[in-house]
């Protein structure tokens, strides 16, 4: 990629996932990424740091168009998927493996992706953000359920389909 060509990702962790997110985000510019680390920072794995801000600053950056997608690091990911999937326009997965990954892009569209860095072994991790940010939409039937899901995060009921 030239320069005028790279993709912003944000990316946040909360103190769980702070060593992870150090070699995600060395990755990420290693493969032409610009990295926009949204926090926590730091190498002190017992300063505990609560997650639910992390999420929606980076959610705002991807709602706002000045990064492509997002990328969260958690214990379990668990709150964090809560969290980022309550601002409106974020479709947030939590992906343990490539085959979640791929379906989290070419079915949803999701534009945050969420990791477990308890459970994932960095290596994992890597392969599975790569899938991820490499798998294309689908489109098709998966377009109508996007517009579905739209819906109802405005309020009204699901139609089609």
């Amino acid at each position: 990629m030239s320069g005028s060509e790279r993709v912003r990702i944000a990316v946040a962790a909360d103190h769980n996932g702070l060593a992870l997110k150090t070699e995600l985000s060395e990755w990420l510019r290693g493969g032409g990424y610009d990295v926009h680390d949204l926090g926590a920072y730091g190498d002190d794995p017992d300063t505990v740091v609560d997650y639910p801000p992390l999420c929606w600053a980076l959610c705002r950056e991807v709602t706002a168009g000045r990064s492509a997608r997002g990328i969260v690091l958690g214990g379990s990911g668990l709150g964090e998927t809560v969290v980022c999937n309550k601002v409106p326009g974020i479709r947030a997965g939590l992906c343990h493996d490539v085959w979640s990954a791929g379906v989290s892009r070419g079915n949803n569209d999701a534009n945050v992706l969420v990791l477990a860095a308890r459970t994932l072994p960095p290596a994992r991790a890597l392969e599975v953000a790569g899938t991820w940010l490499t798998t294309p939409f689908r489109g098709g039937v998966h377009a109508r359920r996007l517009a579905q899901i739209a819906a109802v995060e405005r309020g009204e009921p699901p139609t089609g389909g």
